[in-house]
């Protein structure tokens, strides 16, 4: 007898929420009753930033649709036209399909391009990690946005459980999991140091620092500022091997590649990759000191390892933070400060028994375990959730 499968479709644009989303993938397409389609967009086929669609596919995955953004350049009207360009990709994508339920996570463009189309086609949401903040981005509207078209959230926290419920959706369909980025660590077996010198032909030093700097798409000059006082911070460091990986394809990523390409070249300490693919990535936070950027890995996956997080500017600004995370303005003084604090006896001593905000491995098959007990036809009717402000 034939199983009626349930269609699902799970859109992912980035390397970064890729990883997060990759563990969830993999499980829902060993479920019988369920029908799994792969949407692939956004930087996954850019070249300029590393194609990494070859990641998805020698993780053996089948992709399902590709719809490509074109996006031409770093400026805001480049991001707004591709934008324009995945709204149009997508909606033939769902009219073709009609998926019951599509799966996205986060708070980029790109994933508001998949959302906007699946709202008129009538296909029911379910959105992971919604309700966390970060001032310093355009993303925290787009966050917020993707949780109104959305009908069933799976969020990290308690705090961020409330924040969605405060925003008008049900508490019936707002699910506290936890982070994904640790089940995606947990599921792997992490490559030992020399695994890593071979595959990324580094040399690693005394000391050893991963640097991830994106753009604060709110504020052009802060994004300038921030990277030329990281980078004078990081000149003059003694015995330290420096792991640079590309910025999130924002408005104005370009200035920042340029800086780091200009200072590798200059310091042969320092290494710069479009991509180090996730397995190389979580090994190198094993083996490493720690992270320093803006980076939301610092704050969701760092912890895990009991590394330190040097979290510079307002990129991150209203997220959950361990104590791992030492939260520093751009100025060159101030971070190199932070990195001498990162070594001392007493900031390494606090490490040990570190509490992660993000909560425990389990959160995928949480979300799977809702999933196969939800009617999708019931979630596409909903009606705004008022707080009792009385």
């Amino acid at each position: 007898m034939e199983i009626n499968k349930r269609k699902i479709a799970v859109v992912t644009g980035t390397r970064a929420e890729f990883g997060l989303l990759k563990n969830l993938i993999k499980k829902l397409t060993k479920i019988n009753e369920i029908d799994l389609s792969l949407l692939v967009t956004g930087s996954h086929l850019s070249a300029i930033h590393g194609e990494t669609i070859k990641e998805i596919l020698e993780n053996g995955f089948e992709i399902n649709g590709k719809i490509n953004l074109n996006l031409k350049s770093d400026s805001p009207r480049a991001i707004s036209k591709a934008t324009a360009n995945g709204i149009e990709g997508f909606s033939k994508v769902f009219y073709n399909t009609r998926p019951n339920l599509l799966i996205v996570l986060g708070d980029r463009y790109e994933i508001l391009s998949a959302v906007l189309p699946a709202c008129y086609e009538n296909i029911p949401i379910a959105h992971i990690h919604g309700g966390e903040r970060t001032e310093g981005l355009i993303d925290e509207s787009i966050r917020h946005a993707i949780t109104k078209f959305s009908h069933i959230h799976f969020v990290a926290s308690e705090e961020y459980r409330k924040r969605v419920i405060q925003l008008g959706e049900n508490p019936k369909r707002v699910f506290k999991v936890g982070g994904l980025g640790i089940d995606a660590i947990n599921e792997m077996n992490l490559l030992n140091k020399y695994e890593v010198i071979k595959n990324l032909e580094i040399k690693f030093r005394k000391k050893n620092l991963i640097v991830t700097y994106h753009p604060e798409t709110l504020n052009k000059d802060s994004s300038k500022k921030g990277i030329e006082e990281l980078l004078k911070s990081l000149e003059n460091l003694k015995d330290t091997t420096l792991i640079f990986t590309l910025p999130n394809a924002d408005p104005h990523n370009r200035f920042i590649i340029n800086k780091i390409k200009s200072f590798v070249l200059k310091n042969n300490n320092s290494y710069f990759f479009n991509s180090l693919g996730q397995l190389n990535y979580f090994s190198l936070l094993k083996i490493c000191d720690g992270v320093i950027g803006n980076s939301s890995s610092g704050l969701l996956e760092v912890p895990f390892f009991k590394k330190a997080t040097i979290n510079i500017g307002k990129r991150q600004m209203g997220r959950l933070k361990a104590k791992s995370v030492i939260d520093c303005p751009p100025k060159e003084e101030l971070i190199s400060k932070s990195i001498k604090k990162i070594y001392s006896n007493e900031f390494k001593k606090n490490l040990t028994n570190l509490k992660n905000p993000y909560g425990e491995p389990g959160a995928t098959n949480k979300i799977i375990k809702i999933l196969e007990n939800t009617n999708f036809d019931e979630l596409i009717s909903k009606s705004f959730y008022d707080l009792n402000l009385k």
